[in-house]
């Protein structure tokens, strides 16, 4: 990547962040710099020299600017840590405020009944961080049991892992399964006191019966036996693995979930250590 991509996606990524595209220009310019004035700053940014002064008030007050009250007016960018630092803080801050504000919302009638469950119902997740983390509520919210297969090595987050390890501390049994020894050995050196087998799902990998078909099963999670998560990806001409997709349902007479943990049971039962797992 060239120093102008790096550049665009710096302002493309803080734009992300909350900031407007002169603000994040004026940034990305003067962290580029041990200290400008609104000349310097439009120079390198291409921002208009009449739009600096507003967009480093901006950045002064989000903490994210030094201003120097000489004349010319001097400005600095604040370290790259102690900036994303405090980034960090204000995107958390408006997340939780996001949360807040949807929980006071009034409910509105939704024909789900009183309790407003979709019990037996079957939904469909895209994308890798949707996907994520609807896996690590399915981990946090465990009361008896995790059983999770996983087919790519890119499933194993830090976080996953943390919360795994959270699951045993708490006491609740974790199976982990992967489909190789490589990936075992892996989940092995993260979570010692969880046990880890490798797959007897073949069909994980590929179609036993459609040699066209290069769908691979992403992960496979399956918590107290009542709440499923099934995640696949496709490859693609380009040689990379697409977009992840999954299906995620709940209860226990769910059929997708009934058809998923007799499957588990029947490939898991003669791995070590899992002759218990029932259907």
């Amino acid at each position: 990547m060239n120093e102008a991509s790096t550049q665009q996606e710096a302002v493309e990524l803080l734009q992300d962040l909350g900031l407007k595209q002169y603000e994040a220009d004026c940034f990305v310019s003067l962290s580029r710099l041990p200290r400008g004035t609104a000349k310097q700053i439009s120079e390198i940014s291409e921002v208009p020299r009449t739009r600096i002064y507003d967009a480093i008030r901006v950045l002064e007050a989000k903490g994210l600017v030094e201003v120097q009250r000489s004349n010319p007016q001097q400005f600095r960018a604040v370290p790259v840590t102690e900036a994303t630092e405090t980034l960090r803080k204000e995107y958390e801050a408006r997340a939780q405020r996001l949360a807040e504000t949807l929980v006071e919302l009034d409910s509105a009638d939704s024909g789900t009944g009183d309790d407003g469950e979709l019990a037996n119902d079957v939904w469909a997740l895209s994308g890798d961080t949707s996907i994520e983390n609807r896996t690590l509520e399915l981990v946090d919210d465990a009361d008896e049991e995790v059983v999770l297969v996983v087919g790519r090595e890119e499933v194993c987050s830090p976080e996953l892992f943390e919360r795994l390890r959270t699951a045993r501390r708490r006491e609740i049994p974790v199976f982990v399964g992967t489909v190789t020894e490589e990936l075992r050995d892996r989940v092995v050196a993260e979570m010692p006191d969880v046990e880890v087998f490798v797959s007897g799902l073949d069909w994980l990998r590929s179609s036993p019966i459609d040699v066209e078909d290069t769908t691979a099963i992403s992960r496979l999670v399956l918590v107290d036996r009542e709440a499923i998560l099934v995640s696949s990806m496709t490859e693609t001409s380009a040689g990379d693995g697409g977009t992840e997709k999954a299906v995620f349902g709940s209860g226990f007479e769910n059929g997708i979930v009934v058809i998923a943990r007799r499957l588990m049971a029947t490939g898991l039962g003669s791995a070590d250590g899992l002759e218990r797992f029932p259907g």
